[in-house]
Protein backbone atom coordinates (compact mmCIF):
# COMPACT_ATOMS: atom_id res chain seq x y z
CA UNK A 1 0.00 0.00 0.00
CA UNK A 2 1.95 3.14 -1.21
CA UNK A 3 2.69 5.59 1.40
CA UNK A 4 1.27 9.22 2.40
CA UNK A 5 4.22 11.59 2.73
CA UNK A 6 2.95 12.63 5.54
CA UNK A 7 2.75 9.41 7.82
CA UNK A 8 6.55 8.67 6.55
CA UNK A 9 6.96 5.43 7.56
CA UNK A 10 6.37 5.72 11.05
CA UNK A 11 9.23 7.55 11.79
CA UNK A 12 10.01 7.92 15.38
CA UNK A 13 10.04 11.35 16.59
CA UNK A 14 12.25 11.72 19.80
CA UNK A 15 11.26 13.76 22.12
CA UNK A 16 14.48 13.15 24.20
CA UNK A 17 17.00 11.85 21.61
CA UNK A 18 20.23 9.97 22.59
CA UNK A 19 22.47 12.44 20.75
CA UNK A 20 25.97 10.64 18.77
CA UNK A 21 27.74 10.14 22.16
CA UNK A 22 25.17 7.92 23.01
CA UNK A 23 23.80 10.88 25.81
CA UNK A 24 20.63 11.23 26.99
CA UNK A 25 20.05 14.81 26.71
CA UNK A 26 17.17 16.20 29.55
CA UNK A 27 16.28 20.23 29.28
CA UNK A 28 16.55 21.84 32.18
CA UNK A 29 13.94 24.18 33.83
CA UNK A 30 14.50 28.14 34.15
CA UNK A 31 14.14 28.88 37.81
CA UNK A 32 10.53 30.64 38.27
CA UNK A 33 11.88 33.75 39.45
CA UNK A 34 13.94 34.07 36.03
CA UNK A 35 10.70 33.22 34.47
CA UNK A 36 8.84 35.86 35.84
CA UNK A 37 11.60 38.61 35.11
CA UNK A 38 11.51 37.61 31.54
CA UNK A 39 7.57 37.74 31.19
CA UNK A 40 7.98 41.38 32.78
CA UNK A 41 10.52 42.64 30.73
CA UNK A 42 8.85 41.32 27.50
CA UNK A 43 5.59 43.06 28.52
CA UNK A 44 7.50 46.23 29.30
CA UNK A 45 9.12 46.11 25.86
CA UNK A 46 5.89 45.03 24.42
CA UNK A 47 3.98 48.42 25.84
CA UNK A 48 6.42 50.29 24.44
CA UNK A 49 5.85 48.94 20.81
CA UNK A 50 2.26 49.94 21.33
CA UNK A 51 2.98 53.71 22.95
CA UNK A 52 5.03 54.30 19.76
CA UNK A 53 2.75 53.04 17.19
CA UNK A 54 -0.55 54.61 19.00
CA UNK A 55 1.31 58.09 18.95
CA UNK A 56 2.49 57.46 15.18
CA UNK A 57 -0.82 56.98 14.08
CA UNK A 58 -2.75 59.62 16.08
CA UNK A 59 -0.16 61.73 16.69
CA UNK A 60 1.83 62.40 13.40
CA UNK A 61 1.85 65.74 11.09
CA UNK A 62 0.86 63.13 8.01
CA UNK A 63 -1.54 60.86 6.96
CA UNK A 64 -0.03 57.56 7.73
CA UNK A 65 -0.68 53.38 6.72
CA UNK A 66 -1.22 51.78 9.72
CA UNK A 67 -0.63 48.59 8.19
CA UNK A 68 2.82 49.35 6.77
CA UNK A 69 3.63 51.05 9.97
CA UNK A 70 3.29 47.56 11.68
CA UNK A 71 5.26 45.43 9.10
CA UNK A 72 7.99 47.73 8.63
CA UNK A 73 8.41 46.69 12.18
CA UNK A 74 8.13 43.36 12.19
CA UNK A 75 10.66 43.21 9.34
CA UNK A 76 13.16 45.69 11.71
CA UNK A 77 12.68 43.41 14.75
CA UNK A 78 13.57 40.26 12.45
CA UNK A 79 16.25 42.39 10.53
CA UNK A 80 19.12 41.65 13.57
CA UNK A 81 18.20 38.32 14.07
CA UNK A 82 19.39 35.79 11.34
CA UNK A 83 19.60 35.33 7.72
CA UNK A 84 16.33 33.25 7.05
CA UNK A 85 13.87 34.81 10.27
CA UNK A 86 11.45 36.56 7.45
CA UNK A 87 8.22 37.93 7.41
CA UNK A 88 5.86 37.23 4.54
CA UNK A 89 2.14 38.95 3.14
CA UNK A 90 -0.17 37.21 2.34
CA UNK A 91 0.63 36.74 -1.11
CA UNK A 92 4.17 36.24 -0.74
CA UNK A 93 2.97 32.71 1.86
CA UNK A 94 0.24 31.60 -0.74
CA UNK A 95 3.13 31.20 -3.45
CA UNK A 96 5.56 30.06 -0.94
CA UNK A 97 3.52 27.49 -0.16
CA UNK A 98 2.60 26.07 -3.64
CA UNK A 99 5.98 23.60 -4.00
CA UNK A 100 5.91 22.55 -0.36
CA UNK A 101 1.95 21.38 -0.56
CA UNK A 102 2.62 19.64 -4.25
CA UNK A 103 0.01 21.32 -5.83
CA UNK A 104 -1.86 24.44 -6.86
CA UNK A 105 -5.12 25.09 -8.61
CA UNK A 106 -4.79 26.35 -12.38
CA UNK A 107 -4.93 25.13 -15.73
CA UNK A 108 -2.01 22.60 -16.11
CA UNK A 109 0.61 24.00 -18.30
CA UNK A 110 4.21 23.56 -18.13
CA UNK A 111 5.16 27.57 -20.17
CA UNK A 112 8.28 30.10 -20.59
CA UNK A 113 7.71 33.79 -21.32
CA UNK A 114 9.09 34.26 -24.68
CA UNK A 115 9.20 38.08 -26.11
CA UNK A 116 6.38 38.78 -23.58
CA UNK A 117 4.16 35.97 -25.15
CA UNK A 118 3.51 32.76 -22.99
CA UNK A 119 4.45 29.70 -25.31
CA UNK A 120 3.43 26.21 -23.71
CA UNK A 121 6.51 23.72 -23.87
CA UNK A 122 4.05 20.98 -22.66
CA UNK A 123 0.20 20.84 -21.18
CA UNK A 124 0.37 18.55 -18.32
CA UNK A 125 -0.45 14.80 -18.73
CA UNK A 126 -4.44 14.56 -18.33
CA UNK A 127 -4.37 17.62 -16.74
CA UNK A 128 -7.38 20.49 -17.84
CA UNK A 129 -5.64 22.00 -20.33
CA UNK A 130 -4.69 18.80 -22.45
CA UNK A 131 -7.94 17.85 -21.89
CA UNK A 132 -9.45 21.24 -23.44
CA UNK A 133 -7.01 19.99 -26.60
CA UNK A 134 -3.90 22.99 -26.27
CA UNK A 135 -0.97 21.30 -27.29
CA UNK A 136 3.19 21.87 -27.13
CA UNK A 137 4.03 24.90 -28.91
CA UNK A 138 0.68 26.91 -28.80
CA UNK A 139 0.59 30.46 -27.65
CA UNK A 140 -1.64 32.05 -25.48
CA UNK A 141 -2.66 35.49 -26.51
CA UNK A 142 -6.12 36.01 -24.44
CA UNK A 143 -7.41 35.33 -21.12
CA UNK A 144 -11.42 36.15 -20.56
CA UNK A 145 -10.96 38.20 -23.64
CA UNK A 146 -8.20 40.53 -22.03
CA UNK A 147 -4.50 40.32 -24.54
CA UNK A 148 -1.69 39.13 -22.41
CA UNK A 149 0.80 38.82 -25.54
CA UNK A 150 2.28 41.96 -27.00
CA UNK A 151 0.97 44.25 -23.99
CA UNK A 152 3.90 43.85 -21.51
CA UNK A 153 1.85 42.62 -19.00
CA UNK A 154 3.73 40.78 -15.98
CA UNK A 155 4.44 37.67 -15.75
CA UNK A 156 2.61 37.27 -12.39
CA UNK A 157 -0.31 39.61 -13.50
CA UNK A 158 -0.42 36.46 -15.91
CA UNK A 159 -0.60 33.64 -13.64
CA UNK A 160 -3.49 35.60 -11.44
CA UNK A 161 -5.37 35.77 -14.42
CA UNK A 162 -4.81 32.01 -15.34
CA UNK A 163 -5.16 30.60 -11.87
CA UNK A 164 -8.20 30.10 -10.00
CA UNK A 165 -10.64 27.75 -8.34
CA UNK A 166 -10.87 24.41 -8.93
CA UNK A 167 -13.92 23.47 -11.31
CA UNK A 168 -14.09 27.27 -12.06
CA UNK A 169 -14.05 28.15 -15.87
CA UNK A 170 -11.06 30.22 -18.23
CA UNK A 171 -11.35 31.28 -21.88
CA UNK A 172 -7.79 31.11 -23.71
CA UNK A 173 -7.33 32.64 -26.78
CA UNK A 174 -4.40 30.71 -28.62
CA UNK A 175 -2.36 30.79 -31.46
CA UNK A 176 -1.30 27.72 -33.22
CA UNK A 177 1.57 27.56 -36.15
CA UNK A 178 -0.31 26.76 -39.28
CA UNK A 179 -3.37 27.99 -38.13
CA UNK A 180 -4.82 31.31 -39.59
CA UNK A 181 -7.53 32.04 -36.78
CA UNK A 182 -6.96 32.33 -33.07
CA UNK A 183 -8.62 29.51 -31.43
CA UNK A 184 -10.70 29.30 -28.41
CA UNK A 185 -10.39 26.92 -25.67
CA UNK A 186 -12.68 27.01 -22.72
CA UNK A 187 -10.80 25.00 -19.39
CA UNK A 188 -11.53 23.84 -16.25
CA UNK A 189 -9.35 24.94 -13.70
CA UNK A 190 -8.53 21.65 -11.72
CA UNK A 191 -5.44 20.93 -8.73
CA UNK A 192 -2.18 20.70 -10.51
CA UNK A 193 0.54 18.64 -8.63
CA UNK A 194 4.20 20.47 -8.37
CA UNK A 195 6.32 17.62 -9.22
CA UNK A 196 9.57 17.86 -7.37
CA UNK A 197 11.77 14.99 -8.84
CA UNK A 198 12.93 16.17 -12.38
CA UNK A 199 14.38 13.45 -13.74
CA UNK A 200 15.10 9.45 -13.62
CA UNK A 201 17.27 7.07 -15.80
CA UNK A 202 19.22 4.36 -16.16
CA UNK A 203 22.96 5.63 -16.48
CA UNK A 204 24.30 2.20 -16.98
CA UNK A 205 22.70 -1.00 -17.01
CA UNK A 206 23.03 -1.24 -13.36
CA UNK A 207 23.02 2.60 -12.23
CA UNK A 208 20.48 4.46 -11.74
CA UNK A 209 19.77 8.12 -11.58
CA UNK A 210 17.21 10.33 -9.84
CA UNK A 211 17.30 14.32 -9.74
CA UNK A 212 14.94 16.37 -6.36
CA UNK A 213 14.78 19.68 -7.42
CA UNK A 214 13.12 20.08 -4.04
CA UNK A 215 11.73 18.57 -1.13
CA UNK A 216 7.52 18.86 -0.93
CA UNK A 217 4.62 17.16 0.57
CA UNK A 218 4.84 14.32 -2.43
CA UNK A 219 8.49 13.92 -2.81
CA UNK A 220 8.83 10.64 -0.97
CA UNK A 221 5.89 9.35 -2.91
CA UNK A 222 8.02 10.66 -6.13
CA UNK A 223 11.13 9.34 -5.00
CA UNK A 224 9.58 5.57 -4.49
CA UNK A 225 7.79 5.58 -7.62
CA UNK A 226 10.79 6.50 -9.76
CA UNK A 227 13.23 4.07 -7.73
CA UNK A 228 10.98 1.25 -8.30
CA UNK A 229 10.75 1.60 -11.92
CA UNK A 230 14.42 1.90 -11.59
CA UNK A 231 14.93 -0.91 -9.58
CA UNK A 232 12.49 -3.02 -12.38
CA UNK A 233 15.18 -2.24 -14.84
CA UNK A 234 18.17 -3.55 -13.20
CA UNK A 235 19.54 -0.72 -10.84
CA UNK A 236 21.50 -1.94 -8.21
CA UNK A 237 23.39 1.38 -7.57
CA UNK A 238 21.97 4.85 -7.37
CA UNK A 239 22.93 7.98 -7.78
CA UNK A 240 20.93 10.73 -5.79
CA UNK A 241 21.04 14.13 -7.56
CA UNK A 242 20.71 17.21 -4.82
CA UNK A 243 22.92 19.54 -6.77
CA UNK A 244 21.00 22.92 -6.52
CA UNK A 245 18.33 21.88 -4.15
CA UNK A 246 17.44 24.69 -2.31
CA UNK A 247 15.13 22.21 0.37
CA UNK A 248 12.28 22.48 1.52
CA UNK A 249 10.10 20.15 3.93
CA UNK A 250 12.09 18.64 7.13
CA UNK A 251 9.62 15.04 6.87
CA UNK A 252 10.33 14.92 3.35
CA UNK A 253 13.96 15.14 4.03
CA UNK A 254 13.51 12.41 6.75
CA UNK A 255 11.53 10.56 4.61
CA UNK A 256 14.20 9.89 1.41
CA UNK A 257 17.19 9.42 4.26
CA UNK A 258 14.99 6.60 5.49
CA UNK A 259 14.76 4.99 2.21
CA UNK A 260 18.65 4.18 2.26
CA UNK A 261 19.30 3.72 6.16
CA UNK A 262 18.70 1.17 8.87
CA UNK A 263 16.50 0.62 11.80
CA UNK A 264 17.01 3.11 14.73
CA UNK A 265 20.04 4.92 13.14
CA UNK A 266 19.67 8.72 13.69
CA UNK A 267 18.50 10.78 10.33
CA UNK A 268 18.75 14.48 12.21
CA UNK A 269 18.11 16.38 15.27
CA UNK A 270 17.34 19.71 16.01
CA UNK A 271 18.09 21.93 18.95
CA UNK A 272 17.45 25.55 20.29
CA UNK A 273 17.53 28.12 23.30
CA UNK A 274 14.01 27.10 23.68
CA UNK A 275 13.40 23.78 21.77
CA UNK A 276 15.05 20.86 23.78
CA UNK A 277 17.28 18.04 21.46
CA UNK A 278 14.85 16.05 19.60
CA UNK A 279 15.69 14.20 16.37
CA UNK A 280 14.44 11.73 13.93
CA UNK A 281 14.89 7.81 13.36
CA UNK A 282 14.81 5.63 10.29
CA UNK A 283 12.25 2.66 10.42
CA UNK A 284 14.23 0.38 8.92
CA UNK A 285 12.09 -0.52 6.36
CA UNK A 286 13.27 1.80 3.18
CA UNK A 287 13.70 0.55 -0.40
CA UNK A 288 17.26 0.63 -0.80
CA UNK A 289 19.22 0.10 2.07
CA UNK A 290 21.69 -1.69 0.47
CA UNK A 291 23.90 -1.16 -2.58
CA UNK A 292 26.35 1.99 -3.84
CA UNK A 293 24.68 5.11 -2.96
CA UNK A 294 25.90 8.40 -4.63
CA UNK A 295 24.76 12.18 -3.77
CA UNK A 296 26.18 14.92 -5.32
CA UNK A 297 25.81 18.05 -3.53
CA UNK A 298 26.90 21.41 -4.54
CA UNK A 299 27.25 25.13 -3.21
CA UNK A 300 23.62 25.78 -3.91
CA UNK A 301 22.12 22.74 -1.80
CA UNK A 302 20.48 23.28 1.50
CA UNK A 303 18.53 23.24 4.27
CA UNK A 304 16.62 19.73 3.61
CA UNK A 305 19.36 18.61 0.84
CA UNK A 306 21.92 18.88 4.17
CA UNK A 307 19.94 16.81 6.18
CA UNK A 308 20.04 13.58 3.78
CA UNK A 309 23.86 14.09 2.38
CA UNK A 310 24.67 15.02 6.18
CA UNK A 311 22.68 11.55 7.45
CA UNK A 312 24.17 9.46 4.99
CA UNK A 313 27.97 10.71 5.28
CA UNK A 314 27.83 9.69 8.64
CA UNK A 315 26.18 6.13 8.45
CA UNK A 316 28.81 5.74 6.06
CA UNK A 317 26.06 4.86 3.87
CA UNK A 318 26.47 6.75 0.89
CA UNK A 319 29.25 8.52 -1.08
CA UNK A 320 29.22 12.40 -1.25
CA UNK A 321 30.28 13.79 -4.41
CA UNK A 322 30.63 17.59 -5.23
CA UNK A 323 31.21 20.71 -3.66
CA UNK A 324 30.61 21.77 -0.07
CA UNK A 325 27.22 22.95 0.46
CA UNK A 326 25.38 25.78 0.85
CA UNK A 327 25.13 25.36 4.83
CA UNK A 328 21.42 26.68 5.80
CA UNK A 329 20.62 24.17 9.22
CA UNK A 330 17.98 26.77 11.22
CA UNK A 331 14.92 25.62 12.03
CA UNK A 332 11.85 27.66 11.27
CA UNK A 333 8.54 27.80 12.86
CA UNK A 334 5.81 29.92 11.61
CA UNK A 335 3.54 31.81 13.24
CA UNK A 336 0.51 33.07 11.59
CA UNK A 337 -1.62 36.27 11.92
CA UNK A 338 -5.24 36.75 11.26
CA UNK A 339 -4.80 38.30 7.93
CA UNK A 340 -2.68 35.06 6.41
CA UNK A 341 0.93 36.95 6.63
CA UNK A 342 3.37 35.08 9.09
CA UNK A 343 6.82 35.58 10.49
CA UNK A 344 8.99 32.47 9.85
CA UNK A 345 11.31 32.92 12.79
CA UNK A 346 14.18 30.68 13.56
CA UNK A 347 13.46 28.27 16.92
CA UNK A 348 16.88 25.91 16.93
CA UNK A 349 19.53 24.70 14.34
CA UNK A 350 20.03 21.54 12.46
CA UNK A 351 22.70 18.87 13.62
CA UNK A 352 23.73 15.59 11.65
CA UNK A 353 24.05 12.28 14.00
CA UNK A 354 27.24 12.91 14.55
CA UNK A 355 27.14 15.93 15.90
CA UNK A 356 28.17 18.91 12.81
CA UNK A 357 25.64 22.19 12.66
CA UNK A 358 24.75 22.11 9.13
CA UNK A 359 24.33 26.15 9.44
CA UNK A 360 27.33 28.20 8.54
CA UNK A 361 28.32 31.25 10.51
CA UNK A 362 26.20 34.48 10.28
CA UNK A 363 26.51 37.92 12.46
CA UNK A 364 27.29 41.17 11.70
CA UNK A 365 31.20 40.43 10.90
CA UNK A 366 29.98 37.75 9.27
CA UNK A 367 29.14 39.03 4.59
CA UNK A 368 26.31 35.89 4.54
CA UNK A 369 25.52 37.35 0.95
CA UNK A 370 28.44 37.15 -0.33
CA UNK A 371 29.46 34.07 0.82
CA UNK A 372 29.21 32.03 -2.21
CA UNK A 373 31.04 34.58 -4.19
CA UNK A 374 33.83 34.77 -1.39
CA UNK A 375 34.59 30.78 -1.81
CA UNK A 376 35.02 31.20 -5.73
CA UNK A 377 37.50 33.97 -5.09
CA UNK A 378 39.24 32.17 -1.93
CA UNK A 379 39.83 29.00 -4.83
CA UNK A 380 37.22 27.15 -2.68
CA UNK A 381 35.02 25.89 -5.51
CA UNK A 382 38.19 25.43 -7.85
CA UNK A 383 40.80 23.75 -6.44
CA UNK A 384 40.61 21.35 -3.42
CA UNK A 385 43.68 22.20 -2.04
CA UNK A 386 42.54 25.76 -1.10
CA UNK A 387 40.16 24.13 1.26
CA UNK A 388 41.29 23.94 5.08
CA UNK A 389 39.91 23.18 7.91
CA UNK A 390 41.08 23.65 11.70
CA UNK A 391 41.49 20.33 13.85
CA UNK A 392 38.19 21.34 15.90
CA UNK A 393 36.02 20.92 13.03
CA UNK A 394 37.00 17.55 12.60
CA UNK A 395 34.23 14.37 13.48
CA UNK A 396 33.89 10.49 12.76
CA UNK A 397 31.38 9.21 11.17
CA UNK A 398 29.54 6.58 12.78
CA UNK A 399 30.46 3.06 11.32
CA UNK A 400 33.93 3.81 9.79
CA UNK A 401 35.29 6.38 11.78
CA UNK A 402 36.33 8.02 8.57
CA UNK A 403 36.87 12.04 9.14
CA UNK A 404 33.99 14.66 8.34
CA UNK A 405 34.44 18.16 8.93
CA UNK A 406 31.92 20.45 10.04
CA UNK A 407 31.69 24.07 9.95
CA UNK A 408 28.76 24.73 8.27
CA UNK A 409 27.83 23.57 4.64
CA UNK A 410 28.00 18.84 4.06
CA UNK A 411 31.81 18.43 2.84
CA UNK A 412 31.98 16.11 0.27
CA UNK A 413 33.99 12.80 0.16
CA UNK A 414 35.06 12.97 -3.84
CA UNK A 415 35.68 16.94 -4.74
CA UNK A 416 34.73 18.10 -7.95
CA UNK A 417 35.96 21.12 -9.10
CA UNK A 418 33.75 24.28 -10.92
CA UNK A 419 35.13 24.26 -14.43
CA UNK A 420 35.45 28.21 -15.18
CA UNK A 421 37.78 27.66 -18.17
CA UNK A 422 34.81 26.48 -20.58
CA UNK A 423 33.17 30.22 -20.79
CA UNK A 424 33.89 33.26 -21.43
CA UNK A 425 32.12 36.83 -21.68
CA UNK A 426 30.19 35.63 -25.42
CA UNK A 427 29.03 32.68 -23.59
CA UNK A 428 27.87 34.87 -20.72
CA UNK A 429 25.82 37.74 -23.20
CA UNK A 430 24.17 34.86 -24.94
CA UNK A 431 22.97 33.33 -21.49
CA UNK A 432 21.94 36.47 -20.34
CA UNK A 433 19.87 37.18 -23.20
CA UNK A 434 18.08 34.01 -22.91
CA UNK A 435 19.46 32.97 -27.04
CA UNK A 436 19.66 29.35 -26.33
CA UNK A 437 16.33 29.19 -24.70
CA UNK A 438 14.92 31.36 -27.83
CA UNK A 439 16.70 29.68 -30.73
CA UNK A 440 15.26 26.10 -29.55
CA UNK A 441 11.79 27.25 -29.21
CA UNK A 442 11.78 28.58 -32.59
CA UNK A 443 13.84 25.42 -33.66
CA UNK A 444 11.25 23.26 -32.20
CA UNK A 445 8.27 25.40 -33.22
CA UNK A 446 9.14 25.25 -36.66
CA UNK A 447 10.37 21.38 -36.74
CA UNK A 448 7.85 20.11 -34.12
CA UNK A 449 6.37 17.71 -36.42
CA UNK A 450 9.28 17.08 -38.44
CA UNK A 451 10.90 16.08 -35.34
CA UNK A 452 8.53 13.95 -33.98
CA UNK A 453 8.01 12.25 -37.04
CA UNK A 454 11.69 11.25 -37.88
CA UNK A 455 12.44 9.91 -33.98
CA UNK A 456 9.56 8.13 -32.52
CA UNK A 457 10.86 8.60 -29.03
CA UNK A 458 13.77 10.10 -26.91
CA UNK A 459 16.29 7.52 -27.17
CA UNK A 460 16.36 7.80 -31.41
CA UNK A 461 16.56 11.70 -30.80
CA UNK A 462 19.32 11.39 -28.46
CA UNK A 463 21.45 8.63 -30.77
CA UNK A 464 20.60 10.58 -34.28
CA UNK A 465 20.02 13.99 -33.76
CA UNK A 466 22.56 16.78 -33.64
CA UNK A 467 22.90 20.49 -33.99
CA UNK A 468 23.76 21.35 -37.48
CA UNK A 469 24.16 24.20 -39.21
CA UNK A 470 20.90 25.37 -39.85
CA UNK A 471 20.45 25.46 -36.12
CA UNK A 472 23.49 27.17 -35.45
CA UNK A 473 22.93 29.87 -37.97
CA UNK A 474 19.85 30.08 -36.10
CA UNK A 475 21.36 30.68 -33.27
CA UNK A 476 23.86 33.73 -34.43
CA UNK A 477 20.94 35.31 -35.97
CA UNK A 478 18.60 35.52 -32.96
CA UNK A 479 22.05 36.64 -30.98
CA UNK A 480 22.10 39.13 -33.27
CA UNK A 481 18.90 40.38 -33.26
CA UNK A 482 19.21 40.69 -29.40
CA UNK A 483 22.05 42.79 -29.63
CA UNK A 484 25.13 40.18 -28.46
CA UNK A 485 28.11 41.61 -29.87
CA UNK A 486 29.82 38.16 -32.04
CA UNK A 487 32.93 37.23 -30.93
CA UNK A 488 34.17 34.53 -33.49
CA UNK A 489 37.04 32.93 -31.09
CA UNK A 490 34.88 33.34 -28.07
CA UNK A 491 31.82 31.40 -30.25
CA UNK A 492 34.44 28.73 -31.59
CA UNK A 493 35.63 28.09 -27.83
CA UNK A 494 32.11 27.53 -26.43
CA UNK A 495 30.56 25.87 -29.73
CA UNK A 496 30.04 22.39 -28.26
CA UNK A 497 28.50 23.86 -25.41
CA UNK A 498 25.83 25.31 -27.69
CA UNK A 499 25.09 22.44 -29.33
CA UNK A 500 24.74 19.94 -26.79
CA UNK A 501 22.57 23.27 -24.57
CA UNK A 502 20.59 23.61 -27.87
CA UNK A 503 19.93 19.78 -28.43
CA UNK A 504 18.90 19.26 -24.65
CA UNK A 505 16.61 22.20 -24.90
CA UNK A 506 14.41 20.92 -28.11
CA UNK A 507 14.41 17.69 -26.18
CA UNK A 508 12.61 19.16 -23.77
CA UNK A 509 10.62 20.99 -25.57
CA UNK A 510 9.33 17.56 -27.44
CA UNK A 511 9.81 15.04 -24.51
CA UNK A 512 10.04 16.94 -21.18
CA UNK A 513 12.54 17.17 -18.66
CA UNK A 514 13.76 13.78 -18.14
CA UNK A 515 15.19 14.21 -22.26
CA UNK A 516 16.50 17.32 -21.28
CA UNK A 517 18.52 16.07 -18.52
CA UNK A 518 19.90 12.85 -20.57
CA UNK A 519 21.72 15.38 -22.40
CA UNK A 520 22.57 18.00 -20.65
CA UNK A 521 24.20 16.27 -17.70
CA UNK A 522 26.98 15.10 -20.43
CA UNK A 523 28.06 18.69 -19.59
CA UNK A 524 28.28 18.10 -15.78
CA UNK A 525 31.52 16.96 -14.64
CA UNK A 526 30.02 16.02 -10.86
CA UNK A 527 27.62 13.59 -12.88
CA UNK A 528 30.03 12.21 -15.06
CA UNK A 529 32.24 11.67 -11.89
CA UNK A 530 29.12 10.07 -10.15
CA UNK A 531 29.14 7.28 -13.03
CA UNK A 532 32.77 6.37 -12.97
CA UNK A 533 32.49 5.78 -9.59
CA UNK A 534 29.29 3.92 -10.04
CA UNK A 535 31.03 1.85 -12.75
CA UNK A 536 34.66 2.08 -10.88
CA UNK A 537 34.16 2.30 -6.80
CA UNK A 538 36.89 4.73 -7.83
Amino acid sequence: MKKTATAILCLSLLSVPVCAQGLRVIPQNQPQRAVQQQRQTVGDQLQKLLVAESAISSLYVDETDESSLVENAIIGMLKDLDPHSTYLTPEENDKSNETLTGSFDGIGVQFNMIEDTLLIIQPIADGPSEKAGIMAGDRIVSVNDTAIAGVRMSQENIMKRLRGPKGTHVKLGVVRRGVRDVIEFNVVRDNIPVNTVDAWYMMNPTTGYIKVSSFGATTVDEFEEKLSDLQSRGATSLVLDLQGNGGGLLMAAVGIANEFLKRDQLVVYTEGRRSPKSGYLADGRGRFRDGRLVVLIDEYSASASEIVSGALQDWDRATIIGRRSFGKGLVQRPVEFHDGSLIRLTVAKYFTPVGRCIQKPYGKDVDYGEDILERLHHGELTNADSIHFPDSLKYSTMVSHRTVYGGGGIMPDIFVPLDTTRTNQYYRDVTAKNVTLQTAFQYTEKNRRQLQRRYPDFESFNAQFECGKDVMDMFLAKAKDLKVEYREDQYKHCLDIFKVQLKAMIARNVWGLNGYYRIIQTLDDTVQRAAKYCETGE
